[in-house]
């Protein structure tokens, strides 16, 4: 997005469904016509444009998309938010409309909605002995200490699989249990797994998932854990199992994640 929407000025916004805006009380438009973008900053799962003095909060939800591209270019039936920035096309696209936009204040230079989320591993100031630390206070299942956004953000379900596996840690292991020597080792598992997601364009399994061009990512070839359930694991061979956690998929290997 900062590639090609720095320094652009929002000409036209138009809210096409509600709930993409749900929680704004003044127009959308009135409140970023006009506005210039300064800088395109992220947080876990959050992004943002920073105004200067206020910020418009992104946050995808499940199925969110920002799509950029010329002017009419988007005909999604599922576009909720259609702007244009400097002639572009800056386009929302939200299938289950679990995302939205949002005008708010910044503190100390984080949108409001954001504030209380813990750094991500990819951030230049996360502490990783730090972070590690408050995990290790925690007793709950080390999985859902890893989803916990106030504790390390921007660990979702996929990565957290893919770190438990490549750490060789089992997901339900309580946390507090583990030592400070290895949940440094499955943060920076988990760094290492987002940076190398990153870089295949993320994680697509249908078409909800591209970037801002529309472009498929191809990190889902990659995969040892997620997904994986009955396929050998690419460490020992043995199957990798599936099992409910939390309402959520938790996949890893019954032999190598021991510790």
């Amino acid at each position: 997005m900062a590639e090609h929407l720095l320094g652009g000025v929002f000409e036209q916004v138009e809210v096409l469904h509600p709930r993409a805006n749900r929680g704004q009380d003044a127009p959308l438009d009135a409140l970023l016509v006009g506005a210039t973008i300064r800088d395109v900053r992220r947080r876990g799962k959050y992004l943002w444009c920073d105004l200067g003095d206020s910020a418009l909060f992104v946050h995808l939800g499940m199925s969110g998309q920002m799509l950029i591209g010329e002017p009419g270019t988007c005909t999604s039936r599922h576009l909720r938010i259609r702007s244009e920035v400097s002639g572009k096309e800056l386009a929302f696209v939200d299938q289950r409309t679990f995302g939205r936009w949002l005008h708010t204040r910044l503190i100390d230079g984080i949108p409001e909605p954001v504030a209380h989320i813990a750094l991500d591993p990819l951030e230049p100031d996360f502490d990783v002995v730090a972070t590690a630390r408050r995990v290790r206070q925690k007793k709950s299942p080390i999985k859902s200490v890893l989803l916990d956004q106030t504790v390390v953000s921007g660990i979702g379900n996929i990565y957290a699989d893919e770190a438990l596996w490549q750490a060789g840690v089992l997901p339900t292991r309580r946390a507090s249990s583990l030592r400070q020597g290895d949940v440094v080792s499955l943060l920076d598992a988990a760094a290492d797994v987002m940076r190398r997601a990153l870089d295949a364009g993320g994680t697509s399994f249908d078409a909800l998932y591209v970037n801002v061009n529309g472009a498929s990512g191809y990190f889902s070839r990659s995969l040892h854990a997620y997904g994986q359930e009955g396929e050998p694991c690419h460490r020992c061979g043995t199957p990798i199992r599936r099992v409910a956690f939390q309402n959520r998929s938790t996949h890893y290997c019954p032999v190598c994640q021991v510790n």
